[in-house]
């Protein structure tokens, strides 16, 4: 790749972007629907995985789900084998890409079978080859989340901050932001407003690598995550980590409980920049730390911060780790010992201490009071509910923050707890592993682990926690891909 480009890769949606399929599958479902399909249908019919079209049908005809998903792979695909025309200068900017040096992935909910006959299709027109090719059947969820464009970037080996998604449908723009990539999106049939991170063209033609460079970058990727005691439980716990950390597509991560030396090692072997402070907390860093914020004598409790000055924008963002003390616990106290509100208020003094510095020490460094306030994000393990999940407790840390002008990330995504609770604790403790007399009893599952922010020039695009593979749970973790008893939390800003 040219350097100066500052895109990693372009990944393209199939149907409707590079080729004009939306109306070859828009016909299928009408033969297979048995009538005429209106604009209240498209939701259900354009940018949805085959399945999802055939379970909507079977719902309103009755009939089996498997073999109306069965007719209707056959039905697009005869009609995609008997001539597919591609999109208005698709083919030119696959061609510039490759000139350039850029990879390109196609990243599609169809079949692999309808996604191969398309790719030879294109092939046979002079198109260059895809690097990599992720279709409905090699990811285990589809669009709209995250999985199929985050695979396509694991498979590159390269950042989603760095790379444009090409798309042409909501439901498409929606997996590719989640996935913290920028969109460049070409609404095929349905308008797609603009928005942060989000370009808007009518067509392909005249769109160059240079200008998909420019998309590239402006957006923020930021992990909280909890190490768990430095990782040492779980057996090559180091290349784990790193492992985490490329999969959830991060550009800057607070750590806590760093065991003195992980911040520093995984910075290392990333190639990153970072700041570790005491024992216990760090920050890694795709882009490059410009200041190192906060109590250069923290103790294994407290904050730390960085300032980051974002590539190829100029922008500077202060990034925060704070990790809070763990006891008494609340939701102990409260699910395990009944004690009322006030009680378990009156419990949280030393957090609430904690965070009332942390939030001082970030109006200070940002410049609260100014003219020229600083976008702030601070990531942490609170070892405190949220009073957004657990209304009836007027959590006094979490209230703090929002006091201070503190958005929480993840409610912004997921406003709802009961339809998204988001736990971070625990992974590994579905019941309570302390000895005593709640010893095996259910462990409360809360959202301890934050990514808070002061939306000053940052807008949530997407949250979610982060837990790979399927830790056992404890005492038999040693084997577990997720190195930690936490679950991570990964929000995608736009700048």
């Amino acid at each position: 790749m040219k350097p100066e480009l500052p895109v990693q890769a372009v990944l393209f949606d199939m149907d409707g972007t590079l080729v004009d399929t939306e109306g070859l599958w828009w016909e299928a479902v009408e033969l297979v629907a048995g009538r005429p399909l209106t604009d209240a249908d498209r939701p259900e019919v354009l940018g949805r995985p085959v399945e999802h079209t055939a379970d909507w049908l079977a719902a309103a005809t009755g009939a089996d789900a498997g073999e109306l998903a069965a007719v209707l792979h056959r039905e697009f695909a005869d009609r995609v084998r008997a001539g597919v025309v591609p999109r208005p200068g698709a083919l030119d900017l696959l061609a510039a890409l490759a000139g350039e040096g850029v990879p390109t992935a196609l990243v599609t909910a169809s079949p692999r079978a309808v996604a191969d006959t398309v790719v030879a299709a294109l092939t046979e027109r002079g198109a260059p080859r895809f690097a990599v090719t992720v279709t409905a059947d090699d990811t285990g969820t589809t669009k709209p989340e995250p999985e199929p464009y985050l695979a396509a970037c694991a498979a590159l080996g390269v950042e989603p901050a760095r790379c444009v998604a090409v798309e042409d449908t909501p439901t498409g723009v929606a997996s590719a932001e989640a996935a913290g990539c920028a969109v460049l999106a070409v609404p095929s049939v349905t308008p797609i407003p603009p928005g942060p991170g989000r370009t808007v063209r009518d067509t392909l033609t005249g769109v160059t690598p240079a200008l998909l460079a420019g998309l590239a970058g402006r957006t923020l990727t930021v992990m909280s995550w909890n190490l768990w005691l430095g990782g040492g439980m779980v057996d090559d716990h180091r290349a784990k980590q790193l492992a985490a950390v490329r999969a959830s597509g991060a550009d800057v991560v607070g750590l806590q409980e760093t065991g003195r030396t992980a911040t520093q090692e995984l910075a290392a072997a990333l190639g990153w920049h970072h700041h570790a402070a005491g024992e216990n907390l760090g920050v890694l860093s795709r882009h490059p730390i410009v200041a190192r914020l906060g109590d250069p004598g923290v103790g294994f409790y407290g904050a730390a911060g960085v300032r980051v000055r974002i590539d190829g924008t100029g922008r500077e963002v202060d990034v925060w780790t704070a990790h809070l003390h763990y006891t008494p616990y609340g939701p102990y106290e409260a699910d395990f010992d009944g004690l009322p509100a006030e009680d378990l208020v009156a419990h949280e003094e030393v957090r609430l201490a904690q965070m009332r510095d942390t939030l001082a020490r970030i109006r200070e460094e940002a410049g609260e009071g100014t003219d020229t306030v600083r976008p702030v994000v601070l990531t942490g393990d609170f070892n405190a509910p949220s009073h957004l999940d657990r209304p009836e407790v007027p959590w006094p840390v979490t209230l703090a923050a929002e006091a201070a002008g503190l958005r929480d990330s993840f409610r912004e995504a997921h406003p709802d707890p009961a339809l998204t609770p988001g736990p971070t604790w625990s992974p590994i403790h579905p019941v309570h592993p302390e000895p005593g007399p709640h010893a095996g009893s259910p462990e409360p599952q809360d959202r301890i682990d934050f990514v808070l922010h002061n939306a000053h020039g940052l807008r949530v695009l997407a949250s979610r926690t982060l837990v790979t593979g399927s830790p056992a749970p404890w005492p038999d973790v040693a084997a577990n891909q997720w190195p930690s008893d936490h679950a991570a939390v990964v929000t995608t800003f736009a700048l």
